[in-house]
């Protein structure tokens, strides 16, 4: 009864509701437009099917990105640590931290756990935002909040992607020991971008997705989650092929 009761309350959230709600209408329509009707059916059934957590599972890799941890151990010195911006939600009425989005909240804890780990390593906190209200600006209030002296942040407002961030911090970065900050997924390029600046990094990745210890009842269901976590990973996976194509097309590009 409890996993029939999970599995019908996770069916009727949007995603696989409406996902199968199309499905069923796309069916109906092969009486009428066959050809639309197949590349719908197609369409819909790709779409429900990378949302399970058993196909998100294959197409993340996660055992993957393990590589990207950051080794503590093994570095008995860190000169800065650099946290890339990600999503913000600006509300005056709301703290700065409840105006940072999860993944930005993610990569700054992780940045905080370094920053304790390591005293005297300076926290850049990266990242533009909208308006007057930058991610840089939350990060930095938001790690004074917790303790993190003021005179140990630096704020880099003005970068709009990662390829900014990394040309602006490049300068104040070259010749550090480096933790690089960011979501897993992302760390691939973040790397390559800062590397072709001249910055040898250290991966401290955060944000993991990992589906395989979900509960058998929850594998086969399309899940929103399991889709945002796999849009970000192809994403990435075309922005480092536009950078690859973009260095083919110009050697000098970084």
């Amino acid at each position: 009864m409890f996993e029939l009761k999970k599995i019908l309350g996770a069916m009727l959230t949007p995603l696989p509701f409406l996902g199968m709600l199309c499905f069923i209408a796309l069916i109906i329509a092969l009486r009428t437009n066959k050809f639309s009707a197949y590349i719908g059916i197609i369409a819909i059934s790709c779409l429900l099917l990378i949302s399970t957590p058993f196909i998100g599972q294959k197409i993340i890799d996660p055992a993957t990105q393990l590589k990207y941890t950051f080794p503590s151990s093994k570095q008995p010195i860190l000169d800065k640590i650099v946290v890339l911006g990600c999503d913000v939600n600006p509300n005056p009425q709301l703290n700065a931290n409840s105006q940072l989005g999860n993944c930005a909240k993610s990569r700054l804890i992780e940045g905080l756990r370094l920053a304790n780990i390591y005293p005297n390593a300076q926290l850049i906190v990266s990242g533009g935002g909208y308006g007057k209200v930058t991610n840089s600006s939350l990060m930095q209030q938001t790690a004074i909040s917790l303790g993190i002296a003021a005179a140990r942040i630096k704020q880099n407002p003005a970068a709009m992607d990662t390829a900014d961030e990394a040309k602006l911090l490049a300068p104040t970065l070259v010749d550090f020991k480096v933790a690089l900050v960011t979501s897993a997924s992302h760390m691939a390029r973040a790397s390559n971008l800062f590397n072709a600046q001249g910055v040898d990094v250290i991966p401290a990745a955060t944000d993991f997705h990992d589906f395989n210890a979900w509960p058998a009842h929850k594998q086969y269901i399309p899940n929103a989650d399991v889709l945002l976590a796999i849009s970000r990973d192809m994403y990435e996976k075309i922005a480092l092929c536009w950078i690859t194509l973009r260095r083919w097309i110009d050697p000098e590009a970084l």
